[in-house]
């Protein structure tokens, strides 16, 4: 009788337009997992889906939002890691098979996808301000910038992050918590999902943020080489390092155009820079230090005392630092000390990420901030809008918590050659294209050591015409201000139409 009840209750919801496949999180669906009892919390194949409108560029856009989980398997079959994903998918396209899919991730690594998807790409987008200061009442409304208009989107939380977790405390870390290991086994979930979905026709696109950056770039090679699914596009949103060795003067150089952008936004360089417009400032540093610096900081100690005056007294020029405190870190200006010492005879910090944002520390004396100003702020703003979106407007019902950054050390980042793989993965497929989105303000990311990574992956200069790299005044989360994020969205809807192939056109050099 129950089973009877359970299944009429099924057939209500399917004709209401509200599909409940599975109950999410029971504790009576605890469940055995090769010898190992599964975490009774941990539900690794159910969904929820919901329907909705939204209005996009004048259109009205009809979705379905799937939020729910799928399994991660073992070499055996079994389950070993329930990944948990929301996925938006248009309702009034009749050709699935030409309608482009965007696999979205964020990074830490360790942190869940809650990111893009309430802050840039999504449906619907958290209450900020226009520059992106926290805002109560605490919620969401319609993004009017989302790109759904023009593809499907999956947002996805890799283990430990969101409600993504082990299925028990027994499976090792160690299947998961790695450069290499978070790459193969999240191309075999994407396989999954594709598989579930029907989407194998579909043109396909990756978009990561941070350390996202470095997983999509694996990841492109990975599909190809391992799941046999092939990319139309990768989209790195303010990219990492990718494994590409920077050790040593260029490493040290590389900041300094971040640092000027910084100080321009902070009013803090000469007049005569600070009446010009940024994106005229930033060649003239640029061009310092590839062509100045650098050579200087490989010279070392056998730089002349003259040498050395008038390298410090373009550092300080461009920087806005002292010259003195230039001297004294011998040239070499760590960003810890950058973000103490931009702003402390104003009494304040500046942040990490998104260095825009000002933070007050216990003391002005100091060689580092006490806290990430950014950071604070974000989490005030995203941490209740996600547990009220996907609880109560998407219906996910479950007791785990959402982690926002969850426990995922010690991470292996031996062997991290993301770069590389994402050329090599170019290298092999013609149609796939990657375009790269950088925030001026971002120490973390920065966009000169973006723009170099470009330079160093592709050193013959045989891909560049299928590499694209644009620049926002905004920090490491580019969307953040009202005015980049529909600039931004759009830079994506153009690359998503222009990089998939004509009809009948072959994929060839």
């Amino acid at each position: 009788m129950k089973k009877i009840f359970i299944g009429l209750l099924v057939l209500f919801c399917l004709n209401f337009q509200l599909i409940a496949q599975r109950k999410p999180s029971q504790p009576n669906e605890a469940s055995k997992v090769g010898n190992l009892e599964q975490n009774p919390m941990v539900v690794v194949d159910s969904s929820v889906t919901t329907r909705n409108t939204i209005t996009i560029k004048g259109q009205v856009v009809p979705y379905t939002a799937k939020a729910g989980t799928l399994p991660v398997w073992d070499d055996d079959g079994k389950p070993i890691a329930s990944i948990f994903y929301t996925y938006y998918e248009r309702s009034d396209v009749k050709d699935r098979a030409s309608r482009p899919l965007v696999i979205s991730f964020n990074g830490g690594p360790g942190t869940p996808s809650v990111w893009m998807e309430i802050g840039y790409t999504g449906p619907r987008i958290l209450n900020i301000d226009d520059e992106g200061n926290p805002v109560e009442p605490y919620g969401l409304h319609d993004n009017a910038n989302s790109i759904l208009d023009v593809a499907d989107i999956v947002y996805v939380d890799p283990v430990n992050t969101g409600f993504s977790r082990k299925v028990n405390k027994d499976i090792p870390d160690t299947k998961f918590f790695g450069v290499n290991e978070d790459i193969k086994y999240l191309a075999a979930w994407i396989n999954t999902f594709v598989t579930r979905n029907n989407r194998w026709a579909s043109p396909k696109f990756l978009i990561g943020e941070s350390y996202g950056t470095t997983r999509v770039s694996g990841l492109a090679l990975e599909l190809q080489d391992a799941q046999w699914m092939y990319l139309d596009g990768v989209i790195l949103v303010s990219p990492t390092d990718l494994g590409i060795k920077r050790d040593g003067p260029v490493g040290e150089a590389l900041m300094l155009p971040y640092f000027s952008a910084t100080a321009w936004y902070h009013k803090a360089l000469p007049s005569d820079l600070q009446s010009k417009d940024l994106t005229d400032i930033l060649p003239e540093v640029e061009n310092f230090t590839v062509n100045e610096l650098i050579p200087a900081l490989t010279k070392g100690s056998t730089l002349t005392d003259a040498e050395k005056q008038t390298i410090a007294s373009k550092i300080s020029r461009y920087s806005g630092l002292s010259e003195k405190a230039v001297l004294q870190h011998n040239l070499i200006i760590p960003a810890d000390f950058f973000w103490k010492d931009l702003l402390r005879d104003k009494g304040f910090t500046i942040g990490r990420l998104d260095s825009r944002y000002r933070g007050i520390d216990k003391e002005d004396a100091g060689d580092s901030p006490d806290y990430n100003a950014e950071l604070t702020s974000w989490l005030h703003s995203f941490t209740p809008s996600i547990n009220i979106y996907l609880r109560e407007e998407l219906k996910y019902k479950t007791d785990l918590p959402y982690n926002m950054f969850g426990r995922v050390w010690p991470w292996d980042d031996k062997n991290d050659r993301t770069g590389d793989n994402l050329r090599q993965a170019m290298a092999e497929n013609p149609f796939l294209h990657l375009l790269v989105q950088s925030g001026y303000y971002d120490g973390a990311c920065d966009f000169f050591n973006a723009k170099y990574s470009l330079w160093q992956m592709d050193p013959s200069g045989k891909l560049k015409d299928r590499i694209s790299w644009k620049g926002f005044r905004s920090g490491h989360m580019v969307y953040m201000r009202k005015d980049d994020r529909a600039v931004a969205n759009e830079e994506l809807r153009e690359f998503i139409k222009q990089s998939i192939p004509k009809p009948g056109e072959g994929a060839k050099f």
